[in-house]
This record gives structure tokens, C-alpha cells and sequence, in this order.
């Protein structure tokens, strides 16, 4: 298939990416990539996951993709790969980063599920040149472009000492939300998790925890919507609702000029009716 490369200042989809720690001045990838900013989590976690681990991967990556969430991860063996396909599953929408070039899947043993990926309108995505071989540093430098594609991270099973750990500091970092589920205290692959509660993650144990956070408009029935104080605010409101969440975009559809449109923004913020995700990016509360 066509690989195709583009900075992601040129994608409303990728424009979050741009407000991260050395943010990749391009992106190669094979597929599509959504057009619009839409809600998207990543879901990460050991290689080699327990049955539990296995479990919750599945449930929690096909009950948020159900809803229209993009799920973000690595195409490695284990937790990502169950997470791309629960996600394929309930008819949603995947995307796969890799630490080589997008010409090489890898593992290979991944092959099949890259290509379903493919054929579902989903995207292979990688910062390095077609052609570039995996190499160990770059699986680490790999995870902060999970983390930066997406609104939260889920973390659903990890060893006290974890590669998966660092996708979670470099969320942190980035600002964004990151979700623990819990596990067996006696459980060696459940330490990095239990860890991370700990240490302030939310935990998780259903897909509405994170909905409510990172995408309540998800959950939300038409008739509980918040009401904007001017018609302005109203038609702001149903376009989040919508799922627009690109403040150009917002802007552009609301039809007024950016003065008006900015002050409008900031009332919103300030009563608690929106909250910004960075790099331009907004969503009811």
C-alpha cells in the first residue's frame, strides 16, 4: 500500500502530537488516519498477560471502541495486539505506532492483524523512515508518540519494572489522563499498575470511567446536554456534541469571527462547561 508522510501541524487528527516534549516533525504512515479530531484512548500493557490481563484488555478495548473511540496501540505481542483486535471487533477504529519503518511489521507475527487494521480504515504510523529496522531505543521513543496521539491511556496490566511503564510518564508528561485497572496484590504483573494508583492514576474498572472524563458527550442523552448562556455557546455546545473538538474547526463552523469566538471559549472555561485538552483541543465536561 501507498505510505504516505505528513507533518502533523497539517492534520486536524494530529495536531494534539505538536504540544509534546520533541514532538516528531513527521509522520509516516499506510491507511487513513481520521480527518477530524475525535475522542481516542491508547491501552497498553505487558507482552505477556495474564488471563485476567487478557480479560479486561478485551472488554475494555471493545466496550470504548463501541462508542466511536479511536484505539491507539504498539502492535506488540500481548496487550496491544488484544486491544487492536477487540477493537476491530465491535467495528471501530484502530491505530497501530511502530518503533520501525511502516513498511515492516513487526512482529511478523502480527501481520495478519496489521493488515485487518488496514481494511477496517485504520493506519500503521511510525516517525521513522520506511525501511528503518526496529532497534530496542526506539520501542521507548515509540510510546511517547502512543501517548501523544491520544486523550488518555489505559494501562491494563504491568510489572513493577515495565517498558509499558514509560508510555504512562511520558502521558504525565504530556498532560494526559491515565487510567490503571487494579489487580491481584499478589500478582507480579499487576505491580506496575497497583503502583501507579498509588501514585494518583485513575483506577478503572469499566469503560464509562473513562468516558465521563476524556468524552461525557459520549454518554450523555441529547436531552442532558448543559445549556450555553447565549445562542453562540449553544451552537458550541452541539458541536462538541457532534464530536468536533478542533478549535479552528469550531471556530469556522460556529461562523463568527475568532474575537467573539475566543470569548466565548473562555466563559465556557471558566463555568465549567468545556475543558481544554491542549494543543487546541476541547470537549464538554
Amino acid at each position: 500500500m501507498k505510505i504516505n508522510s505528513i507533518s502533523p501541524q497539517d492534520s486536524k487528527y494530529l495536531q494534539i502530537i505538536t504540544t509534546i516534549a520533541i514532538p516528531p516533525k513527521k509522520l509516516h504512515f499506510i491507511g487513513k488516519i481520521p480527518d477530524k479530531r475525535i475522542p481516542t484512548v491508547a491501552i497498553v500493557g505487558s507482552r505477556k498477560p495474564t488471563a485476567y490481563g487478557k480479560e479486561v484488555t478485551y472488554q475494555l478495548a471493545f466496550d470504548i471502541a463501541k462508542r466511536g473511540v479511536v484505539i491507539v496501540s504498539g502492535l506488540a505481542l500481548g496487550v496491544d495486539a488484544i486491544a487492536h483486535r477487540a477493537a476491530l471487533d465491535a467495528g471501530g477504529k484502530t491505530l497501530a505506532v511502530l518503533a520501525n519503518g511502516v513498511d515492516i511489521i513487526y512482529p511478523a507475527t502480527n501481520r495478519d492483524l496489521a493488515y485487518d487494521v488496514l481494511a477496517h480504515e485504520g493506519a500503521i504510523i511510525s516517525e521513522y523512515e520506511p525501511g528503518t529496522e526496529a532497534r530496542d531505543f526506539q520501542f521507548l521513543e515509540r510510546n511517547r508518540i502512543v501517548s501523544g496521539l491520544s486523550d488518555a491511556i489505559i494501562v491494563t496490566e504491568a510489572a513493577a519494572r515495565s517498558g509499558t511503564l514509560s508510555t504512562a510518564a511520558h502521558a504525565l508528561e504530556q498532560g494526559r489522563e491515565v487510567f490503571v485497572v487494579p489487580g491481584n496484590i499478589t500478582s507480579p504483573l499487576s505491580a506496575g499498575c497497583n503502583n501507579l494508583i498509588k501514585q494518583g492514576a485513575h483506577p478503572i474498572t469499566c469503560a464509562e470511567d473513562v468516558l465521563e472524563i476524556i468524552a461525557p458527550e459520549l454518554l450523555r442523552p441529547q436531552s442532558l446536554l448543559p445549556l450555553g448562556s447565549t445562542p453562540l455557546e449553544s451552537k458550541i455546545i452541539s458541536l462538541l456534541q457532534s464530536g468536533i473538538r478542533d478549535g479552528e474547526e469550531l471556530q469556522v463552523l460556529s461562523e463568527v469571527d475568532i474575537v467573539e469566538f475566543s470569548r466565548a471559549i473562555t466563559m465556557m472555561e471558566i463555568s465549567g462547561t468545556i475543558r481544554a485538552l491542549g494543543g487546541n483541543q476541547w470537549t464538554l465536561r
